[in-house]
């Protein structure tokens, strides 16, 4: 079986989730979350679309909750880039996805990554 070379150690999980907490100082000191919830079923629609890759986004909604939007893309050779797939694009296919929910509050508080 092929090892996946996409993957990292608990302990590279933990210490880059520990530069990010707000305790740390280092890089996210004004906001709260830490990680976004994303249900199977929501991924398995964007997947659906056929594309090559997502991309996430970061954005604000009106109350200030943190958002991860997702939206798929396709590779163009030509450029070397994938490629947003939005209302807007060339094909003007693919939908942006909202589907993730922060945490806090949806959280595992005692999910090893949560608790460093």
């Amino acid at each position: 079986m092929e090892k996946n070379t996409n993957t990292i150690s608990l302990e590279t999980a933990q210490t880059w989730a520990k530069k990010w907490r707000k305790e740390e100082g280092t890089y996210n000191a004004h906001h709260e979350v830490h990680a976004f919830l994303i249900p199977k079923d929501d991924i398995t629609q964007l997947l659906e679309e056929g594309v090559d890759a997502v991309r996430a986004y970061l954005g604000v909604d009106e109350n200030n909750e943190e958002k991860l939007m997702i939206v798929g893309t396709k590779y163009d050779e030509k450029t070397d880039t994938y490629v947003d797939m939005t209302p807007a694009s060339i094909t003007n296919k693919g939908l942006i996805y909202d589907f993730t929910r922060p945490c806090p509050p949806f959280c595992d508080m005692s999910s090893a990554l949560n608790n460093v």
